[in-house]
């Protein structure tokens, strides 16, 4: 039998694992032959998420040159480097375009294609469009792959789970809230990937409550305006008269900030300076006393700093009152008490000031005493947002973007810290295109929009759901539908995938959050005794090494692409192994 590849998922994550197995064929598997079998029910290159056939008023929140599949010489990996275009030089678009989700399942079925016609003569792609259902096999044999409607499994010598983002079955208070609507004759929509949501039971004038104000709330806002009629004319929004009115809140209460409007001149910070790869080692070494908050968020919060006020005092030194020499080695030796008092005494306006507690919730405190006041001051808070994001005047918040991206590169090593570090992240370096502010702002003009406020709570009485928050109190919102506007989070015991629920079953270790535990070294599973499985691997958002998206920004290191060329390596090895032995 020819040796035999299965991998579970072929979204951009398995197909960037492809393109390692295509650039590592040739040191590591020679010209012996290999099928390799897709299993996805989703068109290769693109997947569930970027496929062609979904809106074309959906857009995605990078710019065109901020996305690429390909590796590049700042990626630390072991393999070679086999450049290729980003999203805009492929589509011969302008750089800063922010594409429609399209346009990109596209370039994901073009890196596809061309990643098949690079592999050796030998290596076989085989694309299955069904769901796996689970896998079978001993540590020691052959795994066997079960597909939905075959009554016979793939043979697999390895298997990579490479399943991207997954549905969820509903956490105890949306199974309550489900019950409720059910009970009642509400619409209750949960958590889901938006553009596969069925909005029609969203009736157009009713209000509707919705929760999460991300890239979730972006999608589900434009589908019921846009996608149902509505048009932008400049900064003012012509309704259709088809939309429901959505009173939106979550917990900062306010919107992700926008992208980043100008490009970067001038000097770099010099990044990493407080968490870099010593950091992690260190950290790494002693992981039973491993803690985010002690350990962690304090480099994190050093490093960040770091960036804001090299790019301050390097590109605006007149807002600073020291020379930036003496303000570094002073700010290298403080502790955070100290670094405060540094900060007050070089930095004499406190605007110039990083506080990131204040960025992370900006409502804090802030009370408006109706529902009027509220919607003037959230749409003050958005325009002065969008307005900053625009302005490279505060150019220090492009330096925190960076070093963001660095910090997160780092944090890769850690595996699973918990999820409030990537909603941070998120809210700060991974918002919406600035007009999708503005189109929001046009929204609440019109009356379609309506802002709750932060710490949104909802509860479920008197046959109705109400929405309140304390940044508006005593403002009280009643609607018969709710919208959790944010992806689920599939756990490994709570994840609709059966495949993923089995390998638990079966003993494969999970995280305290619920994410499947892999070897950071090169992707295996491991099972609860932390030994590594040496024929499943597993690389993505269900893992806890899932790193960053499946593309990334060119030049910076991309930690999936990393993680990708090792399991790569990996896999071909054993494979090139288990084929010479049967050779012998």
């Amino acid at each position: 039998m020819r040796p035999s590849l299965v991998i579970v998922g072929a979204g951009p994550r398995g197909t960037g694992l492809l393109e390692r197995i295509a650039a590592n064929a040739p040191e590591l598997y020679a010209a012996q032959a290999l099928d390799i079998h897709l299993v996805d029910p989703h068109p290769p290159g693109a997947g569930r998420i970027w496929r062609e056939a979904q809106s074309p008023l959906l857009w995605m929140n990078s710019h065109a040159e901020d996305v690429t599949l390909f590796t590049d010489d700042t990626v630390t990996m072991a393999g070679p480097v086999h450049a290729g275009p980003t999203l805009h030089e492929w589509a011969g678009i302008e750089g800063r375009t922010f594409t429609g989700r399209r346009l990109q399942g596209a370039y994901l079925r073009w890196v596809y294609d061309r990643t098949v016609e690079r592999l050796p003569p030998r290596i076989r792609v085989h694309h299955h469009p069904r769901r796996a259902l689970r896998v079978t096999g001993s540590h020691a044999g052959r795994q066997q792959v079960w597909l939905e409607g075959r009554p016979r499994p793939l043979p697999a010598d390895l298997v990579v789970l490479t399943l991207g983002h997954l549905d969820a079955e509903l956490d105890d208070e949306q199974r309550e809230l489900a019950a409720y609507a059910k009970a009642h004759g509400l619409v209750h929509l949960p958590p889901d990937f938006t553009a596969d949501s069925d909005l029609s039971a969203l009736k157009a004038g009713e209000p509707v409550l919705v929760r999460g104000f991300g890239l979730a709330f972006v999608d589900l806002m434009v589908l019921l305006t846009e996608g149902r009629g509505g048009r932008h004319e400049g900064d003012t929004y012509v309704p259709s008269g088809q939309e429901p009115v959505l009173y939106v809140g979550s917990r900062r209460g306010v919107p992700y900030h926008a992208k980043i409007g100008y490009d970067w001149t001038g000097e770099r910070p010099p990044l990493p300076r407080f968490l870099g790869p010593a950091e992690i080692d260190r950290l790494l070494a002693r992981p039973d006393e491993f803690d985010f908050g002690r350990n962690v968020w304090p480099l994190v919060e050093k490093e960040l700093g770091f960036a804001h006020y090299h790019r301050l005092f390097t590109a605006h030194p007149g807002r600073t009152a020291l020379p930036w020499p003496d303000f570094e080695a002073k700010y290298a030796v403080a502790d955070p008490a100290e670094r405060a008092a540094l900060v007050a005494s070089a930095v004499p306006d406190p605007a110039d000031r990083l506080d990131l507690a204040a960025l992370d919730r900006p409502l804090d405190g802030v009370r408006y005493a109706s529902r009027e006041a509220l919607q003037e001051g959230l749409r003050d808070y958005i325009e002065r947002d969008q307005t900053r994001r625009h302005d490279p005047q505060h150019s220090p918040d492009l330096a925190v973007f960076l070093a963001l991206l660095s910090v997160y590169g780092q944090l890769v090593r850690l595996g699973d810290i918990g999820g409030w570090w990537h909603g941070f992240f998120s809210y700060l370096a991974s918002g919406p295109p600035g007009p999708r502010l503005r189109q929001m702002l046009a929204l609440s003009r019109a009356g379609v929009l309506r802002f709750v406020g932060a710490d949104m709570a909802v509860a479920a009485e008197d046959g109705v759901f109400r929405a309140s928050s304390p940044t508006a109190p005593g403002v009280r919102t009643e609607a018969r539908a709710l919208v959790e506007a944010r992806l689920p989070q599939p756990t490994v015991e709570r994840a609709r995938d059966s495949l993923l629920r089995q390998l638990y079953a079966d003993g494969a270790a999970a995280t305290p959050d619920g994410l499947l535990a892999v070897d950071p070294a090169d992707g295996r599973v491991l099972d609860r005794a932390g030994r590594p499985h040496p024929r499943r691997f597993a690389l993505g958002p269900h893992t806890d090494a899932r790193g960053s998206g499946a593309f990334t920004r060119p030049r910076t290191g991309g930690p999936a692409f990393r993680q990708n060329d090792a399991t790569a390596r990996a896999a071909l090895a054993f494979l090139a192994d288990l084929a010479g032995r049967a050779a012998a």
